[in-house]
């Protein structure tokens, strides 16, 4: 293999993002965050159930405390490019991890290119996770003869930075 000539092995690509707003209720605003949800990636999202009692909040186990949506393939990189323009194409160096995740939030979910105000629905903020991974990668996922990354394929967070500068035109600050 000559120098110029990449291992394929080594190619970086976006596995999943997802979408998750922590609410810390449950009722109605259950059903608002599911709507806004859906408005922003055109999926049905799912609640997420409270592991724990916290008498303190008023939360019980089992109760749904907010919602999540994943979202992969080509629906995933164009909502991440929706994503991006809401924040100005600005991603934040410290928001990386050294395993290919990068993490951030919008405070106004209004703020993304394709959604509008709802007056039912209100304003809401929410987190996003990005994952990157690299062939290879679902050793660790199997059922059979699981087996960890080794530490010279693991995605660097300078890797994660590169791959989402060249593909997504982001500027990191």
């Amino acid at each position: 293999m000559s120098q110029t000539q990449e291992n394929p092995m080594k190619k970086i690509s976006l596995d999943k993002v997802v979408l998750n707003m922590g609410l810390g209720k449950s009722g109605d605003v259950i059903e608002v965050a599911k709507k806004a949800l859906q408005q922003i990636s055109g999926k049905m999202p799912s609640s997420r159930e409270a592991k724990e009692s916290q008498r303190d909040w008023g939360v019980r186990k089992g109760e749904p405390i907010g919602v999540a949506i994943t979202v992969r393939g080509e629906e995933a990189k164009e909502l991440l490019k929706r994503l991006f323009e809401a924040k100005g194409n600005q991603v934040k160096g410290k928001s990386f991890d050294n395993f290919g995740n990068y993490s951030f939030g919008i405070n106004e979910h209004i703020d993304i290119p394709g959604v509008k105000y709802d007056p039912k629905i209100g304003i809401l903020g929410l987190g996003i996770s990005v994952t990157l991974t690299r062939p290879g990668y679902n050793i660790r996922l199997r059922s059979k003869h699981k087996a960890r990354i080794g530490k010279n394929h693991v995605i660097k967070s300078e890797e994660a930075k590169d791959y989402l500068i060249k593909e997504f035109g982001v500027t990191v600050v």
